[in-house]
């Protein structure tokens, strides 16, 4: 798991790079958040937590969607969310002659 502020520092990343692809200021997000400009800067630096409510707001802000999934599956999300190249799409297994699969 990693540390809280390092995933602090991972969120504000996706937040600021989210928000400058789609051509907004932190005030316009902010404002759309319902928050300061100040407490939303904190929170893209990643330099304060903030509350589930409003990592939600600012999320429908950025046309994100806030989602809590079992540590265990993270690995199996991020698999998906990396992209694929052609070469990249394996089966998960694959059927031997005599029946058996190999995982």
């Amino acid at each position: 798991m990693k540390p809280e502020s390092e995933a602090l520092l991972d969120i504000g990343r996706l937040l600021k790079t989210t928000r400058k692809g789609l051509g907004l200021t932190q005030e316009q997000v902010a404002d759309m958040a319902g928050i300061s400009r100040p407490r939303y800067r904190e929170i893209e630096a990643g330099s304060s937590a903030a509350r589930t409510t409003t990592l939600i707001n600012i999320a429908r802000a950025l046309g994100l969607e806030l989602m809590l999934i079992p540590q265990a599956m993270v690995p199996a999300v991020d698999a998906l969310m990396r992209p694929h190249d052609d070469g990249d799409d394996l089966p998960a297994f694959i059927a031997s002659p005599d029946g058996d699969a190999d995982v």
